[in-house]
């Protein structure tokens, strides 16, 4: 998020003020958030999961969130994907208002736009490979003989085609999350949105995945990722800071 480093008080309770950089021109903002929040009520009064979450996310950004556990980093994520529609605020899509729309609307817009990687691959076990890869097109109503040739062409590209009939539960951990990958970018979505997406891999598989993630941002789609990891970290031109929900620190790399 285009931010400019906030004023940290002693007082780490006390509100950070966050002053939102003009977009460069010729810069086209994907996505614009201002004032997001999400919070929760309980007995002892309201807690606060993200406060005053305001920026721009451009097309053709590599966005890295980064912060402890708790922070809000996967809360934001499942924001951005419409995952979680019980957030205050305002955020637009390519200047779809996603705050004002109905849930089945946010869902056609998810749909459109986003493909999601998760930390835990999400592939359906009794599924195969292919089977796995043809889901997400079968959402979109995509004909038959139109994913026959898209999942075909996603499997060379993806270098798994030897691997089609094979079931989750027969690949490695980077197999799945390769296939998992594949599936999320099959319908060319112009943001993927990576929740930890090499956290239960080793290193040789999570690079293979990032340099994967970096090859598709180089092709024009818009990543946001979750990480804890510096290395994978600095495959993106921005990291932004959340701390106990607010953002603390957004830097252009």
């Amino acid at each position: 998020m285009r931010l400019s480093t906030p004023s940290v008080v002693s007082d780490p309770h006390t509100e950070y003020l966050l002053h939102c950089t003009p977009t460069p021109q010729g810069i086209n903002g994907m996505i614009r958030l201002k004032n997001v929040e999400k919070s929760y009520r309980s007995g002892a009064g309201e807690t606060f999961v993200l406060r005053r979450i305001s920026g721009e996310v451009a097309q053709g950004d590599f966005l890295t969130i980064m912060g402890p556990s708790g922070a809000g980093k996967t809360t934001l994520l499942s924001i951005l994907g419409m995952l979680d529609g019980d957030w205050r605020g305002e955020f637009y899509l390519y200047d779809h208002p996603v705050h004002a729309m109905k849930p089945r609307d946010r869902m056609e817009l998810n749909k459109q736009y986003i493909g999601f990687v998760f930390q835990q691959y999400h592939l359906l076990d009794d599924l195969t490979v292919y089977e796995n890869l043809e889901i997400p097109l079968s959402y979109r109503n995509v004909k038959r003989k139109e994913r026959q040739a898209m999942v075909a062409d996603s499997l060379d590209r993806f270098n798994i085609v030897g691997k089609k009939d094979l079931y989750p539960n027969q690949l490695s951990g980077g197999q799945q999350q390769l296939v998992a990958v594949a599936r999320a970018v099959i319908a060319d979505p112009k943001l993927i949105l990576a929740d930890e997406p090499t956290g239960s891999l080793h290193s040789i598989q999570g690079k293979m995945i990032m340099d994967l993630l970096k090859e598709l941002n180089a092709q024009g789609t818009t990543i946001i990722q979750v990480t804890h990891n510096e290395a994978w970290a600095a495959y993106g031109n921005r990291i932004m800071n959340l701390r106990d929900g607010w953002i603390v620190e957004s830097l252009d790399r």
